[in-house]
């Protein structure tokens, strides 16, 4: 089993930063990569970003390209989501979720969700 538990959501002003951070337990070993997805209010959930666990590759979707850092400690089993100059359009619970293997149609792990707020 791996828990993940999420923190550093809140309510910040547009063109504001926010870093999240998602702290791992459990069999650690077994995670491949480490992802954060969101859902904005009526919309499905959208994945954002992932990061490899052993070698930090990282990838961020097109919309958040050049805001949003993600990165991960693998010696203190933590996992970031760092976002800067946010704009209302990224309001929305954000998760983090870790797979086992290299697709993300299933992940086997949820955080409980940290809710971001971005105000105009």
């Amino acid at each position: 089993q791996v828990h993940l538990e999420e923190s550093g959501g809140g309510l910040v002003q547009a063109g504001g930063s926010l870093t999240l951070s998602c702290a791992a337990s459990g069999n650690t070993f077994s995670i491949y990569a480490m992802g954060w997805f969101r859902q904005a209010p009526g919309q499905d959930r959208e994945f954002v970003a992932d990061v490899s666990w052993k070698d930090a590759f990282t990838y961020v979707i097109d919309s958040v390209k050049g805001r949003f850092t993600i990165s991960r400690d693998k010696a203190k089993n933590m996992g970031y989501l760092r976002m800067n100059n946010l704009q209302p359009e990224d309001t929305g619970v954000y998760y983090c979720a870790t797979i086992r293997g290299s697709s993300w149609s299933q992940p086997d792990y949820w955080g409980q969700g940290t809710r971001v707020t971005v105000s105009s």
